[in-house]
């Protein structure tokens, strides 16, 4: 019997190309595309040019600083920010680790974030703030190198990102007279925790819709239908209404501030939707995988905890990353409720007679603020897609 040796296969050099012959390639390789590269250059240059003109001449930037911690944190206590600070901290520290140990796409973001924290400390605002930026730039930068390389402080590592978040609230909410209510929590930090909450909430219910839905069990099947067929049929300000009015009234004994029921109502709108781009996926699971998993011994659980669910989850990230930017944009509805996040600061800024007419510089502000965080969700979606081969075959 003849040795067999093992060999690896080694994909071709990746085919990089200069700016220069990219740009040849693509934009001037035939006569027409030049034209419509030369077309194209002209209409963007006077698409541009009086937005430009206005950005870099007209507008008044003065009142973002201005209000630059109203931005935050809306009207959280200022002898109480220092809460706030420490749950940037300690993200601040599980970022850090992350980068150190992991790499790739979580140093990226880190990177990203030091650059945020750097820009803040640029801004025309109070020497504390630029004290707390600066030390959480140092932070994250400590943190990585002291989980560079060491692999043993993985799960350790995990463990703190899921105790995080308990954690975190706990610190910005404090206990007994000198916590601070969350009426008081606002600005991007309730518009981020509105979204954090309702993604991390959503996703596990919608998965758990999604597998009472294909269930053989009529009862469970009816009953996740009809849940999911209602919310989707009602539009998400009518349940951030009926949870602001019904949950006091059907659950008197309980004092439940405004702040969760939006948490719920975001949560249970989102769950619906995300049981049916999970059901997408599970549908797409061919038979003959089931009854693989079932002739080498394995239950339904095992079947679809092992076998069924990562395949349909892989299958549909990009829809479920795409239900996470919509929720993340959706929770400015809460504005309407009453509740002060990142747009109803928006609102109240230029309601002030000191800022009146800027409403452009102000909701441009918020806009980028919406698009940052969005574009850092898809990028992530994209990152992941190409590390699980997604849409490759």
């Amino acid at each position: 019997m003849e040795e067999q040796e093992l060999t690896q296969e080694i994909k071709p050099p990746a085919n990089t190309k200069g700016l220069g012959r990219w740009l040849k390639d693509n934009l001037f390789n035939t006569w027409y595309n030049t034209l419509l590269t030369c077309l194209a250059l002209v209409f963007l240059f006077f698409a541009l040019k009086g937005f430009l003109t206005w950005a870099f001449t007209e507008a008044e930037w003065d009142v973002i600083p201005a209000n630059f911690r109203l931005f935050m944190v809306g009207s959280y206590p200022q002898e109480q920010i220092w809460r706030v600070w420490n749950a940037i901290y300690i993200l601040s520290v599980l970022m850090g680790l992350s980068a150190g140990l992991w790499g790739g796409l979580v140093l990226r973001f880190a990177v990203a974030l030091s650059g945020v924290w750097f820009i803040s400390a640029l801004l025309p605002v109070e020497l504390s703030t630029r004290g707390w930026c600066l030390g959480a730039i140092a932070m994250i930068a400590v943190s990585f190198f002291l989980g560079r390389g060491r692999t043993s402080l993985r799960p350790w590592i995990l463990g703190g990102w899921i105790l995080s978040f308990p954690v975190i609230m706990v610190v910005l909410r404090g206990f007994g007279e000198n916590g601070v209510l969350t009426s008081n929590w606002g600005g991007l930090l309730l518009t981020l925790i509105l979204a954090v909450v309702g993604i991390v909430v959503s996703f596990p219910l919608g998965v758990f819709l999604a597998l009472c839905r294909q269930s053989n069990l009529p009862a469970i099947r009816w009953v996740s239908t009809t849940y999911i067929e209602t919310v989707r049929g009602v539009p998400l300000i009518t349940i951030l209404f009926m949870g602001n009015v019904l949950i006091p009234i059907f659950m008197p004994g309980l004092d439940i501030n405004q702040v969760l029921r939006m948490m719920i109502g975001i949560t249970f709108f989102s769950g619906a939707y995300m049981a049916e781009n999970v059901r997408g996926g599970l549908q797409g699971i061919p038979r003959g995988q089931h009854e693989a998993a079932q002739a080498v011994g394995l239950n339904y659980v095992q079947t679809t905890l092992f076998i069924v669910l990562p395949q349909a989850l892989r299958s549909v990230i990009p829809a479920i990353v795409g239900q996470f930017i919509a929720l993340f944009k959706d929770t400015s509805l809460v504005s309407i409720i009453g509740l002060i996040d990142l747009l109803g600061v928006a609102k109240s800024v230029i309601a002030n007679p000191d800022w009146l007419g800027l409403q452009a510089e102000v909701y441009l502000f918020a806009a980028v603020i919406y698009f940052v965080f969005c574009y850092a969700m898809s990028y992530a979606s994209q990152d992941i897609e190409t590390d699980l081969g997604v849409g490759k075959h």
